[in-house]
């Protein structure tokens, strides 16, 4: 297993998705940022306008982190993602994310409806560029 996979998620990888990144990807590395980072992407502020800034210290770990052709597993807000696959192309990197399949589950409690949602990963898709 040769590739190398960073991660910038809200949480951790399933088995599924590891297991999927080993076979289908030769993924024999995975390299997650530092907590205080992961910290910034889950915690980012719906009020404020623009996000790059407070992006910055995860562009710079990408940089210092990443080799040119490892794997970008990006997911979450959908503006800070947006930002980050930019920067993983401009880094020849090849940013991906995992797609799901939605399994509900609804539950009539009294008077109310509770519907529960389990997320179960499909595989990888990279983040296409339009041809100009």
């Amino acid at each position: 297993m040769n590739s190398r996979m960073l991660v910038i998620f809200n949480h951790s990888l399933t088995d599924a998705q590891r297991e999927d990144a080993k076979a289908s990807l030769d993924v024999g590395e995975f390299i997650v940022p530092p907590e205080n980072l992961l910290a910034i992407w889950g915690q980012l502020p719906p009020d404020t306008e623009t996000l790059a800034s407070l992006l910055a210290p995860l562009f710079q770990w990408l940089v210092k982190a990443s080799q040119k052709g490892d794997y970008l597993l990006v997911q979450g807000d959908f503006g800070a993602t947006f930002l980050l696959v930019q920067q993983a192309l401009s880094l020849g990197l090849r940013p991906l994310y995992s797609t799901t399949r939605r399994e509900a589950t609804e539950k009539l409690v009294g008077d109310q409806v509770s519907l529960t949602h389990h997320f179960r990963h499909v595989r990888f898709r990279g983040y296409e560029e339009l041809a100009s």
